[in-house]
Formats: structure tokens, sequence, C-alpha cells
């Protein structure tokens, strides 16, 4: 009978702690371009919202979009959540955002916000052909379906035709967002969470650098670092600092793509291989020729594929094929002008020194110049202190100079005059038999 009346109070006790749980809600705010660095922290926020054991996550969504490849994860990720997904659109959801806000379970949307132009564009923003576009509306006619949205209306955010952008009011009627909100708060309340426990998501300092190393200007000056070390690198004995900074600077370049994973295995390849054709001409080849014309464009065409990741459209992300040569193209002149300074009279010593020969070779250290004595000789009166047989010596002021004789035999004690001076070699004739 105790042990009957113990196993109740247990049951009792786990029902009511059930009852007095208070729910807990994830927040994940999203307001950055679409890319890498998003897909990184939309992964992270995923899996802590899981480890927390949340009963449902909230997504901030503030963005004008990006690239496809990173929005589909994160779309693909948010499908995938086993707790219910709300997004809530404070001002833009556009392009790339709104397949994300889509992939939510419910939306809710700010006073004055928007949410479509979903248009598949190149890097200078003009719409590609009708087959990429038909693609993405596909994407989010899926995407509407699998949250209970109209696919028609979904699809019509898709261009280049008659593009819909919806203000909050118009995507609450059209069925596609459940209601405006002015604040989270309000959004929590709305779905009964206003009292629950709020968890927000902070970026590990891994994703801040990776983020940073995924700026359009990092990316530059790692690229100008990089072909800059290069170059120095050939210019100077053995390996030593330039070769340092470029390696470096090449891991940090690659890093924000090799992390997530969305780094082709081929960029790795062609680097590699560019690597090993320029030691080939550093070390091995003499002068400069194929081996290093060949380094240096398998490096440039790694350091722009790796900004380029492929999708589920085209298989090759053209919008951002413009920015990737603009970035790659910008790093080499910041390249160029850092060569040039480094290598010119206005740059440190330390790289002249590893550039170019200044050591001053002066006669209190043993170096001697090319006596240019001699010349001063011509036209002096000289004796001949050997026979010239036609080569031997002549005296001058009680010096001895080897000398030639342009006169046939002479006899030691003979007078001579120096007719000239070649190839560091003294010329004489007789006076007694002067031609």
């Amino acid at each position: 009978m105790k042990r009957i009346l113990t196993a109740l109070l247990l049951l009792l006790t786990g029902c009511l702690m059930q009852l007095t749980a208070r729910s807990v809600v994830f927040i994940f705010p999203l307001e950055q371009e679409i890319n890498a660095a998003a897909w990184q922290h939309t992964r992270r926020a995923c899996q802590e919202a899981r480890n927390a054991g949340a009963d449902m996550m909230l997504v901030c969504l503030n963005t004008y979009g990006g690239a496809l490849d990173a929005a589909d994860s994160i779309r693909t990720a948010l499908l995938n959540m086993p707790m219910p997904v709300v997004a809530y659109i404070d001002h833009n959801a556009a392009s790339a955002g709104a397949l994300i806000a889509l992939s939510c379970d419910t939306i809710y949307m700010s006073p004055g916000a928007s949410i479509g132009a979903a248009t598949v564009v190149d890097g200078n923003g003009t719409p590609l052909p009708d087959k990429y576009q038909s693609y993405m509306r596909s994407i989010m006619r899926s995407t509407a379906e699998s949250t209970g949205r109209s696919p028609e209306m979904a699809s019509r955010m898709v261009g280049p035709d008659s593009v819909l952008t919806f203000t909050a009011e118009e995507a609450v009627s059209a069925g596609l967002a459940r209601a405006t909100a002015t604040s989270v708060h309000q959004v929590l309340k709305d779905t009964g969470y206003s009292h629950a426990d709020v968890k927000y998501y902070e970026p590990a300092i891994s994703d801040s650098i990776l983020g940073f190393l995924s700026n359009a200007v990092v990316q530059g000056i790692l690229i100008m670092l990089i072909i800059g070390g290069i170059y120095m690198e050939m210019h100077t004995p053995g390996l030593g600092f330039a070769a340092a900074v470029s390696l470096v600077c090449a891991v940090l370049y690659f890093l924000p793509m090799l992390i997530p994973g969305v780094l082709p295995a081929w960029v790795l390849i062609v680097f590699i291989a560019g690597v090993i054709l320029m030691a080939l001409e550093i070390f091995v080849v003499p002068g400069f020729g194929v081996t290093g014309i060949s380094g240096i464009i398998c490096i440039l065409a790694s350091l722009t594929g790796a900004l380029l990741s492929a999708d589920s459209i085209t298989g090759l992300d053209t919008t951002g094929l413009s920015r990737s040569i603009l970035t790659v193209g910008a790093g080499l002149v910041l390249a160029i002008l850092l060569i040039w300074w480094l290598t010119s009279s206005h740059g440190p010593a330390w790289a002249r020194r590893n550039s170019s020969l200044e050591t001053t070779l002066s006669t209190e250290d043993g170096f001697i110049a090319v006596d240019t004595t001699p010349t001063k000789l011509v036209g002096r009166t000289a004796i001949a202190a050997t026979d010239l047989r036609p080569s031997g010596k002549i005296t001058i002021d009680s010096q001895v100079y080897d000398a030639v004789s342009q006169s046939g035999f002479i006899s030691e004690g003979t007078e001579v005059t120096v007719t000239s001076y070649n190839s560091a070699q003294l010329y004489v004739k007789s006076l007694q038999n002067p031609k």
C-alpha cells in the first residue's frame, strides 16, 4: 500500500511540474545579407534552439536578400525544425528573404514592412532568363505548400513580369501573413508565449570572425597580401616572412567558405596546384616562364571560384560572378600598388634589403674597384724593365707595370712611350725606333 501511494505521489508531482513548467521561446535575429555567414548563423541558431528545448523559434527577419544557395539552405533548415517557427518581418523580406519567410510556419509583419520581389537576377541586377525564374517559382510554390500558404501568391513574387511585393496589410489579406505586429512582445502575446522564458541567439566569436572575413573589403585586402606575398617571396632567397604572410592570408580567405562546407573541392585543388607551380618556378625552373604564369592563373582562378558556389538552379552562382571578379580584380590592383611601394625608394628599408642589393663595397672592407690609374700613363715616357717579347715590364716613376710592345722586340733599358691602354693592358713603342 505504501508503494502504491508513493508511486501516485510521484506521478502527481510529475504532472504538477509539467503544468507549472514555463515554455521557452528562442529568438534568432536574421538581419543581414543572405550569404554563407548568414547560413552559418542560422545553422548554429537552429542547433541552440533544439538544445534549449524551445517550444517556439522566432526569426526576426530584416534583409534585402542575397545568395540563393544560402537562402535555400536556411529554408531547408527552418522547414526541418521540430518546433513551430515564426517569422517577424521588421521592415524587409525581399528576394531571398521572402523565401526564408515563407519557410516559417507563421509570419507576422510590422506596419510598413514588405515581402516579395524574389526575381532571380545576375550581378548587375538584370533578371536572368525565364528558365531560372521558372525554377525559382517552383521553389516558392513548394515552400508555400509546406507551410499552408497559397502557392500562387508565392509564385507571383517571382518575375520578371508582374512581380508582386506585398505590404503588411496586403500580405495578411492574401493569407501569406497572419497579422501585423508592432513589436516582438506583441508577437509573443499573440502566439500565447508572452510569459515564456525567452532565450536569444548570441553569435559566437568564431561566427563574428567568419562574418568579418566574408566582407568584400576584407577579402580584397587578403587577396592583396596573398599576391603581394607571393611576388616578394619570388624575389627573396629561401622561404621567409613573405611566404608566411601569403599562407596565413590564404587560410583566412578560404576559411569562411571552408567551415560551412560551401567551398567547392576544385577551388582547393586548383589553388594547391598553383602553389606547387609557383614553388617549382622559384626553386627548380630557372627564370620566369610557363610554370610561373600557369601558377598565377591557377591561384587567381581559385580565388575567384571561392566566391562562387553551386546553387540548385544553374549549378553556378551567376549572381555573384561580377562581385567575385570585382573583388579579385580590386585585390590584384592593390597588390600591384603594394609591390610598387615596397620596392620603391619610398618603401620600408627591410623590403628593399630583401628585393635589391644595397650593400656598399668599400675599400675599408677590403673591396677594390677597377684601377683607373693606367689610363693616366698614356703619353708618358718609360724604361723597359725587362725585355719585351712583345710582353714584358716597364718602369715609370719607380713603379713597375706590365706592358706589350707595338714595335717588335724591345731590349731591357730602352726608352719607350706609352701609346694606349686597352683591355687592362698598357701598349708601348720604342723611342729609339718609333713607328
